[in-house]
């Protein structure tokens, strides 16, 4: 039987553990942007070993791919043992559900990269394994997020339910862009979807966040986390022009240049921090119905 979830102390160190396996989880994104822009998927031939060692000649690109498969096990472990301590010290059910969905997350982005060098790379394996990544970082942000939120009162949901929808969707947009992208960078296809999913995407943000600008203004709570999204969205675009470009000057390098990989990377990894902006903002949108005044808390911890 779950304990009390209103002890202070056992959240707070919860909520530090669970902001530790997001900042994993993000750097594993990084990593595996690491190992696609390098064109490193392929360096390591065989799965789970490595060259049928545990560890391999640490060598051009072999370094990005072990790196990348050392941190995801790492990050599955940590997730297992959160799914474990929010089962132990967790009422709500949403939240402990959340748990369970962050270890399957991982396990399957874990097997279907292992798939994916089985079978020598096949792209759509590839992209659902990028969109898998994300799909993790976002449980994980509602995680942080959730541990961090004391929810309203139930007469209030489906009035914010609404609410949140324009979030909603900025959300999923950006989720469907990172599968575009990764479509692009395994040259699945060409950049015009993704440039098209670019401008969808930026409007439905534009529409959820001046959406709460314009009628929460009062609300720092919510006027924060709007801007944050805004903010990284318009930063993401910049990027975006920014890889394109460094692919095209460098498209005919024998192979991937510092200035390419370093923009594409960049631009995956402001792709997850925009997505968690939005996961979060939807979470807060509809779970927090608080007046302007209102702040994250949870028992004797609160995030203004």
């Amino acid at each position: 039987m779950p304990k009390d979830s209103s002890n202070p102390m056992g959240n707070a160190w919860l909520h530090r553990y669970s902001v530790l396996v997001l900042v994993c989880t993000f750097l594993l994104v990084i990593a595996g942007g690491l190992v696609t822009s390098n064109e490193a998927a392929l360096a390591i031939p065989d799965w789970p070993l490595s060259y049928g060692k545990l560890v391999p000649p640490l060598e051009g690109g072999i370094r990005f791919e072990f790196a990348h498969r050392m941190l995801a096990a790492t990050v599955a472990l940590l997730t297992l043992i959160l799914a474990f301590w929010i089962q132990a010290s967790e009422q709500r059910l949403w939240l402990r559900r959340l748990g369970w969905m962050a270890v399957g997350a991982v396990l399957a982005q874990a097997l279907l990269g292992g798939a994916a060098v089985k079978f020598v790379d096949p792209k759509p394996l590839s992209i659902a394994h990028a969109c898998l990544a994300q799909i993790c970082f976002g449980v994980m942000v509602a995680v942080v997020v959730g541990y961090a939120l004391a929810c309203p009162p139930e007469d209030q949901h489906q009035h914010w339910q609404a609410k949140a929808y324009p979030t909603v969707l900025a959300a999923t947009a950006i989720l469907l862009q990172t599968a575009l992208g990764a479509a692009v960078r395994h040259n699945l296809t060409s950049a015009i979807p993704h440039i098209v999913g670019a401008g969808i995407s930026t409007a439905l943000v534009m529409w959820a966040g001046l959406g709460i600008l314009i009628h929460h203004m009062e609300d720092t709570l919510l006027r924060r986390y709007a801007t944050l999204l805004l903010s990284l969205t318009f930063v993401q675009v910049f990027l975006g022009v920014a890889a394109y470009m460094s692919r095209i000057a460098t498209a005919d390098d024998p192979q991937p240049m510092p200035m390419m990989i370093g923009f594409t990377v960049a631009h995956v990894a402001a792709g997850s921090l925009t997505f968690g902006a939005a996961v979060a903002l939807a979470l807060i949108v509809y779970r927090d119905a608080r007046p302007a005044n209102a702040v994250l808390a949870h028992g004797g911890m609160a995030v203004a």
